[in-house]
């Protein structure tokens, strides 16, 4: 059993030397600060960065966005490093649901469609640009709450159950890609309570030593995603620590 890495050590020189191009998917606040924190640590890497309201936008609901999502790496270094932070918690019309009676068709919809399809359909959208033969990471936000094994308190219906359709289907795609594509390592990162707007109406009960900055978490995802070693490592669902987290 692999041991966690302390949280404050800086492992991204697993990474040193490495060339290409960078894909971060989703303008939040993890987005923006791994943008951040890959110029500063990988200033060698291509950063190109999407989401809705980009130029060219990526919709991870939008199939003529993945669609052209192929073109729009075109002409770029190999791409080496993909990490999806799109999701989606609650909006104005609709939040977390903690029983039963508030779960809805429209709501379990927008929860699967992109926090699982999207980033399955994401990993076919780039697939082809990862068949260089040369060590690649793709990544992808996932939550500690998408554990079953984990699943104590209950609630949280459809952000639960689209995030565990998530684990399913990118362990899935490890397990494909080990075999058709060996060199890239997939991994699921749980990062943590961050204080972005996602959480921001969750955070009332988050003591403040465990509420993350978005700056901080992203410096934990690339400590541990710099340590994941294709094709041995790929398909693990990882803590902000690197611990395992039960699926």
């Amino acid at each position: 059993m692999r041991h966690s890495q302390p949280a404050d050590m800086t492992t991204a020189s697993g990474w040193e030397g490495l060339k290409g191009t960078a894909l971060v998917v989703g303008q939040g606040g993890i987005g923006r600060a791994l943008v951040q924190k890959l110029g500063e640590r990988q200033p060698q890497l291509e950063l190109l960065w999407l989401g809705r309201r980009s130029t060219p936008s990526l919709d991870l609901s939008s199939d003529a966005d993945l669609n052209q999502l192929g073109e729009v790496l075109t002409g770029r270094s190999p791409l080496r490093l993909v990490i999806n932070t799109a999701g989606w918690l609650h909006d104005s019309q609709r939040g977390p649901e903690k029983r039963l009676a508030r779960v809805e068709r429209t709501g379990l919809e927008q929860a699967f469609s992109i926090n699982a399809f999207g980033p399955i359909l994401l990993a076919r959208a780039v697939e082809s640009s990862l068949g260089h033969g040369q060590s690649a990471w793709f990544s992808s936000l996932s939550a500690r709450v998408g554990s079953i094994g984990d699943n104590r308190l209950g609630g949280w219906y459809g952000y639960r159950a689209s995030k565990a359709a998530q684990n399913q289907l990118l362990r899935t795609l490890a397990v494909e890609w080990r075999r058709r594509l060996p060199s890239v390592c997939v991994t699921l990162l749980h990062p943590g309570t961050t204080a972005t707007p996602l959480s921001a109406p969750f955070q009332q009960g988050v003591a403040p030593e465990r509420l993350f900055s978005p700056e901080r978490s992203a410096g934990h995802l690339l400590d541990v995603l710099a340590q994941q070693k294709p094709p041995e490592d790929s398909g693990r669902f990882l803590a902000w620590d690197g611990s395992t987290i039960p699926w």
